[in-house]
């Protein structure tokens, strides 16, 4: 059967379950559009909690990130990963006895101030709209190629799947197909790593692929530190980063992943404060199945993707003898070729071949643009890094690729293709829909209910959680189509604004008794403000490298502003009257392991 019509078979299929289970599961109420009733199995809810936070981003984007900077991918790993457990261990329990199911609604209640409150919509909104850029650019570039359409109609397709079950299900019906998206997913990003660590190493388990010894006699990572450093790329066990940009970066990842607002929902669709405990547990297995494989996947494929263009002589191959998924991922705008020396070969190494990334020449032998006079450059004072040829790179390749790419470059069935494109597609529509979800929320209930009018009725709050989800989702897919960045690069300035604004609010409140609405209002703006003013003048007003603080790069300043948020909020609470009698005794009994109450919708 053709790669095509088992595509259209694998996603045509996976989006009628998606869809059915959202008419099956399709909220009456608000409680049951909000959490889900309160009643899933803590498996069910891991399984669900594990899809709604392994995104596009660790499906698509994160192996391919690891296969492009090698060492220093590790912080993106061992900074979602480890968020997680902060988030388990340290904040979801007690948010789960406070009986608050949004980020807003625990703020307002627990600082007994609607400016507050409204300050906390402002920042999950930024947060989950930056965070859903990534997912239906993840969207956009899967139907590209699969699909033969461009990615800005994939990214409408994509938006039109999450319109019926995020609408319609609310949390229920998200809740049991982020449960079938899960299995996709996972069986999608499996299946294909263990057959690349069999055929490259003879090791069926990726995660003991990279110590594996190939042919030649050296492991996969001494054969990739050869080849980057062949080809003119530092050595891919070596470290790029600063120690200081890489602390700050994982230290943002973590703080951020515990304060992303549609993963702390998700502990309030169980029962119980101690089936919240179990369902992280759960979670945190589902999510290291993945995890755990992320840098084999990167590795073997970086070595296929180097030798298959290079050739094992690394002198480049004859572009009419390249292998059918080159052209298909060069017709998909996401792989270019451009012939600087005009030898007919392809040929990869360091440098950047091409402005922008849509795979347009930076230059044409006469119009030289920034990056191809860089490479002409480079090329003249190192010709020997460039194997004899007159130019650096003449090869673009999109990091969110890798994954996609993988099966086709190492020639697997085509059925395993389909179902990496099913799986992507999966990854990313969980994600949307979950953050989707929560933006509505933030503005029904913590908006239109809480603060502008409480005296709607029932009906009236879930017709507005509906509306703003239709809203929200076209917003979203404007930044699928007009993305800022690649889509690791999105999401990761998703978290550290959510590290620089709701974690330690979040924290604070739980943990500090005299922590006061004063002290949080200020953190929130100091922190979110500060971050938001770097992200945006160094990564849209062209601000220069140079002028990076310490040199933390966008992604890890999150951080930054975390610091400054606890400074800011802990000073002007010192400076302010503590909070009321009984908000203090509040915060006591949250941290007292008895008594939970169940999740509820006021």
């Amino acid at each position: 059967m053709s790669l095509d019509v088992l595509t259209y078979l694998f996603i045509g299929g996976s989006f009628v379950l998606y869809i059915g289970i959202a008419i099956w599961a399709r909220a009456g109420s608000t409680k049951e559009f909000y959490v889900a009733g309160g009643g899933v199995h803590p498996v069910a809810n891991g399984m669900a909690t594990a899809a709604d936070w392994m995104s596009a981003a660790s499906f698509i984007s994160l192996a391919g990130l690891v296969s492009f900077i090698g060492r220093d991918g590790g912080a993106y790993l061992m900074g979602w990963t480890g968020g997680y457990v902060l988030l388990a261990m340290l904040l979801a329990p007690y948010l789960r006895k406070f009986g608050k199911f949004t980020v807003p609604d625990f703020v307002g209640d627990r600082y007994y101030s609607n400016t507050a409150r409204v300050i906390a919509v402002v920042c999950t909104i930024v947060i989950s709209f930056t965070y859903v850029a990534g997912q239906m650019r993840g969207v956009g570039i899967v139907f590209s190629r699969y699909l033969h359409v461009d990615i800005n109609t994939g990214v409408i397709i994509g938006m039109a799947i999450v319109f019926f079950y995020a609408v319609l299900g609310g949390m229920k019906g998200i809740t049991y197909t982020q449960v079938a998206q899960y299995c996709v997913l996972i069986l999608a990003f499996t299946v294909p790593a263990f057959f690349l660590s069999l055929q490259i190493t003879g090791h069926v388990l990726p995660q003991i692929g990279l110590g594996a010894t190939l042919d030649s006699g050296m492991s996969v990572l001494a054969t990739l530190d050869q080849l980057s450093t062949d080809l003119g790329f530092a050595e891919y066990t070596a470290g790029k980063k600063s120690t200081i940009d890489i602390f700050c970066l994982t230290a943002a990842l973590m703080a951020g992943t515990a304060g992303l607002p549609h993963v702390i929902v998700r502990f309030f669709t169980v029962p119980r404060v101690k089936d919240a405990r179990t369902s992280a547990g759960w979670a945190l297995i589902f999510i290291a199945i993945l995890y755990t494989s992320v840098p084999g996947v990167a590795g073997f494929g970086r070595v296929n993707l180097i030798q298959t263009i290079n050739g094992t002589d690394n002198a480049g191959t004859e572009y009419a003898q390249m292998p059918q998924w080159f052209k298909n991922w060069e017709n998909a705008g996401l792989l270019g070729w451009h012939d600087y020396n005009g030898d007919g070969k392809v040929q990869y190494a360091a440098g950047a071949a091409f402005d922008g990334k849509k795979g347009k020449p930076a230059f044409d032998g006469e119009n030289r643009g920034e990056y191809g006079e860089r490479a002409v450059t480079n090329a003249i004072a190192d010709p020997a890094a460039v194997n004899g040829a007159p130019y650096a790179n003449e090869v673009y390749v999109d990091r969110d690729i890798m994954v996609l790419a993988n099966p086709e470059i190492a020639q697997l069935p085509n059925w395993v293709i389909a179902l990496v494109a099913a799986g992507a597609v999966a990854a990313a529509l969980s994600t949307a829909a979950g953050l989707l979800l929560v933006i509505s929320t933030a503005i029904s209930h913590d908006l239109m209910k809480t603060c502008i009018n409480p005296n709607i009725s029932d009906k009236q709050e879930l017709m507005y959680a509906r509306i703003a989800a239709v809203v929200a989702i076209c917003i979203a897919g404007y930044f699928g189509i007009n993305p800022p960045g690649f889509v690791a690069q999105v999401v990761a300035l998703a978290f550290g604004l959510a590290s620089s604004s709701v974690f330690p609010v979040i924290v604070m409140g739980i943990f500090n008794k005299r922590m006061n609405k004063e002290g949080a209002i200020a953190g929130m703006i100091v922190g979110l403000g500060s971050t938001m003013a770097y992200m945006i003048y160094f990564t849209f007003m062209g601000g220069a490298k140079e002028d990076l603080f310490l040199g933390i790069s966008t992604g890890g300043f999150g951080f930054v502003g975390m610091i400054l948020n606890f400074i800011v909020a802990y000073i002007v609470s010192m400076m302010t009257p503590p909070p009321p009698a009984e908000i203090q005794e509040i915060v006591e009994n949250i941290r007292v392991p008895r008594g939970a109450g169940s999740a509820h919708a006021h």
